[in-house]
């Protein structure tokens, strides 16, 4: 196997083989994400991408889950991305799982037919930077897309059969007005776009980064532990959508939370109010602890 740069995975595909077909992300202007600034974007050859699987069969033998990385496998055109999928049935028999993390522009780009098509070969699990359902934070922080686009992505993985696992980021609208209303357009655009799972990050200002830089300069604050809780709080009260899998044990969050929602939502607020009600500290995960 061979790797360019710094391999960024979900944590939940800690078990999988990585296979590298992009080298970097399409999109890479997001002001928070410190991921892929050491690369220039390239799709890699189908015979180099092929010969890393070949490379894989000897080393590993047959696996049963793969992700593609970088940043927006699925940006690659789609005769390409089944020609993958299937060297990826040949050489592992036991294959039950392929994920990508999918950007927005990417898949708005790749018709239902296509989308269909690519379930159908293999790619079960889409991973979606969904970052906030408001329009304006969306700008702010350069997601390249308008919130409306940012559903109609994740409405037509979701129709393509595609397990989507939408992922936000608490504490994005900074310490401000804006908070609230990041939130509760969070949850209005999870509930009209249907995930099976929402994955929440807290926002960590990263060196390098458009929002490290607006944190030194004083433009943007960054909210303490409590507020992101609050909006956490926020967000499980205004889902109405039943069996939506809510995973918060993300290592940059303060308090690790999981459940199903509606389901666990009392048993999930229950734990959110405690730390709030008191502002206990020592409930919430150190600062040395936290990270991306």
């Amino acid at each position: 196997m061979r790797y360019e740069g710094n391999i960024f995975r979900p944590f939940s595909e800690a078990s999988s083989y990585l296979l590298q077909c992009t080298v970097g992300c399409s999109h890479n202007l997001c002001t928070f994400c410190g991921m892929y600034k050491d690369k220039r974007y390239r799709i890699r050859g189908i015979e180099e991408i092929k010969e890393d699987i070949r490379m894989a069969r000897e080393r590993l033998g047959d696996v049963e889950k793969v992700f593609l990385c970088d940043g927006d496998a699925i940006a690659i055109d789609t005769e390409t991305l089944l020609a993958v999928l299937a060297s990826l049935k040949e050489a592992f028999p036991s294959l039950r799982h392929v994920g990508s993390y999918v950007g927005p522009r990417s898949t708005l780009k790749k018709s239902m037919e296509e989308l269909k098509a690519l379930r159908a070969a293999g790619l079960s699990k889409a991973y979606l930077g969904v970052e906030t359902g408001d329009d304006d934070l969306l700008a702010k922080v350069r997601k390249g897309v308008t919130a409306e686009e940012m559903l109609r992505a994740g409405q037509n993985l979701v129709e393509a059969g595609m397990n989507l696992s939408s992922m936000v980021l608490l504490g994005l609208a900074g310490r401000s007005d804006a908070s609230r209303r990041h939130a509760l357009s969070t949850a209005a655009i999870t509930n009209a776009m249907k995930p099976r799972y929402l994955a929440a990050l807290t926002v960590t200002p990263v060196p390098g980064t458009v929002l490290y830089e607006e944190l030194r300069r004083g433009d943007f604050e960054l909210p303490d532990p409590f507020e992101t809780l609050e909006e956490m709080k926020l967000i499980f009260e205004h889902i109405t959508i039943d069996g939506l899998k809510f995973v918060g044990i993300h290592a940059s969050n303060y308090l690790p939370v999981n459940g199903t929602l509606l389901r666990d939502r009392d048993r999930m607020l229950r734990e959110v109010n405690a730390v709030l009600e008191n502002r206990n500290k020592s409930a919430l995960r150190p600062e040395s602890m936290r990270g991306l």
